[in-house]
């Protein structure tokens, strides 16, 4: 979009003069002959600079300016006078002038300060664009947290974003992993830089490397030109991992690798890449477990830990549970009054939120949709009864979690104390201890 520059003088050829002088720069200049007719063409179509005589009968220069940059902040204005003494300039430039300018003046100086004061137009124009994606990319605003457990989070996030460190944010599905990963680079110096997130669950075994590290051209059947990976994109920003458990041993060592050195190598290519990106991670699974369980490299493991976030269940924040649901109301209620009953309330606080925070914002959700009225009652918001885990049946994982606490039951039943019992396991009395947690066995 070109420029458009109000140039204003009470003398039509000065005016004319300055357009003359203008023609190089591709700019649409809007002569205006005095300080009444610029501001009904402002008013008309605005600006984005201006150039005035300072002296003019009626509304002067000085006036003209106050008038303008009280309704538009920041509009850079270039005074022009035939008085240039160093009071005049130094009035103008406290009154909140760009640039001052004497006649006679010399073209090249004025276009030289109207190239600047377009620079910062567009500047000014380019901050509050992105402070505008920023607010809403992140919904700083729409974080809820009024339980003890959700404070403390946010106070530990808002504590570790300005460090470099790795971070790895733990919880259950639902819990709001990768909220926590955008306020880690929105409360950091990199927001003005890249935002990567990349779901490593969705990616077939061989895909995974070309699509963090990069491949160059005929590195595999399909690479048709060079494509730089998530880590390269991310350059100076936040590169965020999730459902980090996923991912297979032999890709844990080249993860490995580019966290210790900072570097990548693409698939293909025969050279390291430095890379300076900040790291977060997220998974749903118990790592120390699959570490345990050998599916998981003790080393990386560390190497991405260093920073551990660690996320409430919804059923741990009951304090959350009505607050996020009014929140939750309000986004969804496209105009209309709606509210929450009573029962509907204590409906919302018994139920377990076994999805979290995602199960109740859909279940409001659907509420605002099939609620008759302007009140929500429990029947509208058709919550599933808790579903209590089968003896048998399931996943792998659930029935190998059944088998072990039963094992671990027998052996706390037969020995004398943790020690003894871990001995008889195998294993170590820690790692006793933090398989009893996960699956909730008394002892």
């Amino acid at each position: 979009m070109t420029p458009r520059v109000l140039v204003v003088d009470d003398q039509p050829r000065m005016v004319q003069a300055i357009c003359a002088a203008l023609r190089r720069l591709d700019v649409t200049c809007i002569p205006a002959h005095g300080g009444a007719e610029a501001l009904a063409a402002f008013a008309d179509g605005g600006a984005d600079a201006v150039i005035t005589d300072q002296r003019m009968p009626g509304i002067d220069g000085l006036e003209l300016m106050r008038r303008l940059q009280a309704e538009h902040a920041g509009l850079p204005v270039i005074l022009v006078t035939a008085h240039g003494d160093v009071q005049s300039a130094v009035e103008a430039m406290r009154a909140g002038a760009f640039d001052y300018v004497q006649k006679p003046f010399d073209n090249d100086t004025l276009r030289a300060a109207l190239r600047r004061a377009l620079d910062r137009t567009r500047l000014d124009r380019e901050n509050r664009y992105l402070r505008q994606e920023v607010a809403r990319k992140y919904a700083v605003d729409d974080i809820v947290a009024e339980s003890d457990a959700g404070r403390r989070t946010l106070e530990l996030v808002r504590r570790v974003a300005p460090a470099r460190a790795t971070v790895l944010v733990t919880g259950e599905s639902g819990t709001g992993k990768e909220l926590v990963a955008r306020l880690l680079h929105y409360w950091s110096a990199r927001v003005g830089q890249p935002w990567v997130a990349v779901n490593c669950k969705a990616f077939a075994r061989g895909v995974l490397e070309s699509e963090l590290f990069g491949h160059e051209k005929g590195a595999f059947t399909g690479a048709a030109a060079t494509r730089p990976g998530c880590f390269e994109r991310a350059h100076g920003g936040t590169l965020f991992l999730d459902e980090i458990g996923e991912i297979d041993p032999d890709f844990q060592a080249k993860l490995l690798r580019v966290v210790q050195e900072g570097e990548v190598q693409r698939v293909g290519g025969d050279r390291p890449r430095k890379v300076d990106v900040r790291l977060v991670c997220a998974t749903h699974r118990d790592l120390r477990a699959e570490v345990d369980a050998g599916r998981f490299r003790e080393d990386l493991y560390f190497r991405l830990r260093v920073i551990p976030v660690e996320l409430a269940p919804l059923r741990d924040r009951v304090d959350d549970v009505l607050p996020l649901a009014r929140f939750f109301l309000a986004r969804h209620a496209a105009g209309r009054p709606l509210r929450l009953s009573p029962t509907t309330e204590q409906a919302l606080l018994a139920h377990p939120w076994p999805g979290n925070v995602r199960e109740l914002n859909n279940a409001i959700e659907r509420a605002a949709v099939l609620c008759r009225g302007d009140v929500i009652e429990p029947a509208d918001l058709l919550l599933e009864a808790p579903r209590r885990p089968a003896s048998g049946g399931g996943t792998l994982q659930d029935a190998m979690d059944r088998a072990a606490a039963a094992r671990i039951g027998e052996a706390l039943a037969a020995a004398a104390g943790k020690a003894e019992a871990a001995a008889a396991l195998g294993v170590d009395r820690t790692t006793l201890y933090r398989w009893m947690k996960r699956l909730a066995l008394d002892g």
